[in-house]
């Protein structure tokens, strides 16, 4: 997946259990968001920063969603524990990890397991790719997706370390 492509289709469930597809949001832009594990302290603050950013997607008229492994209802708490104003959507099986490539083998305390890579993507009117982020911070990460949206100079956080290959 390179800048320009084409984003990869979904169709995943939404936190209300209704069924939600990329196709939708043609003609908006989508800022899309990877995280881990809702309701763990790295995945709450970003979810949260991303929360305080939406006056500035708002204003400039971009979908802000959240994808997880988790199940629709684990999103559905919490969305309403944090009073997350976008979409939050179920990739239990993580295929469509897989399809954007934030899908892979991790290493924590001496255990490898597959996980997300958190990463974002924006996402253009036309279904292309326009900008990606890959193994970012949890903080501080929507402010810099927020500043590169608008144009304005931005000083990326340090990339994560640990995070492995497939």
């Amino acid at each position: 997946m390179s800048v320009g492509a084409m984003a990869p289709t979904f169709r995943l469930q939404a936190e209300s259990g209704e069924w939600v597809a990329l196709e939708d949001f043609r003609g908006r832009r989508v800022v899309l968001f990877f995280f881990q594990k809702a309701s763990t302290p790295g995945c709450t603050v970003e979810a949260c920063e991303f929360r305080d950013a939406m006056p500035r997607f708002n204003a400039d008229a971009i979908t802000v969603i959240g994808i997880s492994p988790d199940t629709w209802r684990r999103h559905a708490k919490f969305k309403a524990a944090e009073r997350l104003p976008y979409l939050l959507l179920a990739d239990t099986d993580a295929l469509i990890c897989q399809a954007y490539d934030v899908w892979h083998r991790k290493l924590f305390w001496g255990r490898h397991y597959m996980g997300v890579i958190r990463s974002t993507f924006v996402i253009g009117a036309d279904g292309r790719l326009e900008r990606e982020w890959r193994n970012v911070s949890h903080e501080g990460h929507a402010a810099v997706v927020g500043a590169w949206i608008a144009g304005e100079p931005t000083t990326p956080p340090p990339p994560r370390q640990g995070a492995r290959k497939k």
